[in-house]
């Protein structure tokens, strides 16, 4: 799962969360900051610390950390995606909205959740505000060939949320709320 986060309280970053066939989770994160906060808020079996590149150039993304490469195309627009653009931003980002919205986001997408507890005492939510296809993609790690674009199963095991099974760019803020003695974060800490 590839995060790109153009604007957050550790400035732009993007970072990649696998999970292997044997279940070994792993972070790739760029920077020690960034790779910090995120295993305090999820759950990782090994966190490596490595430049993470993203380029797009339209709906193409590529995407250099450590032993992945990865390409990927995007799709139009999905119908879901068209309902999330038309909630205003204010309450599509809102903690009441995503409780709100969890049920619909479970029985739409299986294994997604919109709010859940989070490492260090965090609690977390998620305000979805588009959603894509990914139509292809061709990916390598440790210079061997991952096989073609295929339903993410079984779900990934990083949170209390896994992924949508459809491969699919999510456009989603993200907010953590941390209680001040984890770690002197602030009390509202939102991923756009």
């Amino acid at each position: 799962m590839l995060g790109h986060w153009p604007t957050s309280p550790f400035g732009p970053f993007a970072d990649v969360m696998v999970e292997r066939a044997d279940g070994h989770r792993l972070l790739l994160a760029p920077k020690a900051d960034v790779a910090e906060f995120v295993s305090g808020t999820y759950h990782f079996d090994e966190v490596v610390e490595v430049p993470v590149d993203v380029r797009r150039d339209g709906p193409s993304w590529h995407v250099t950390a450590g032993p992945l490469r990865l390409a990927f195309v995007v799709g139009p627009r999905t119908a879901l995606g068209h309902l999330l653009r038309l909630v205003p931003a204010p309450l599509a980002v809102s903690l009441p909205w995503a409780r709100v919205t969890g049920p619909v986001a479970r029985a739409l997408l299986p294994g997604v959740s919109t709010v859940g507890t989070a490492g260090a005492c965090r609690r977390e939510w998620y305000g979805a505000r588009d959603l894509h296809r990914v139509v292809a993609a061709h990916a390598h790690w440790e210079g061997a060939d991952l096989g073609t674009l295929r339903p993410v199963h079984p779900p990934t095991r990083f949170g209390f949320s896994s992924t949508p099974a459809a491969p699919s760019l999510v456009t989603v803020v993200t907010t953590v709320e941390a209680e001040s003695r984890a770690g002197g974060l602030p009390g509202d800490a939102p991923l756009p």
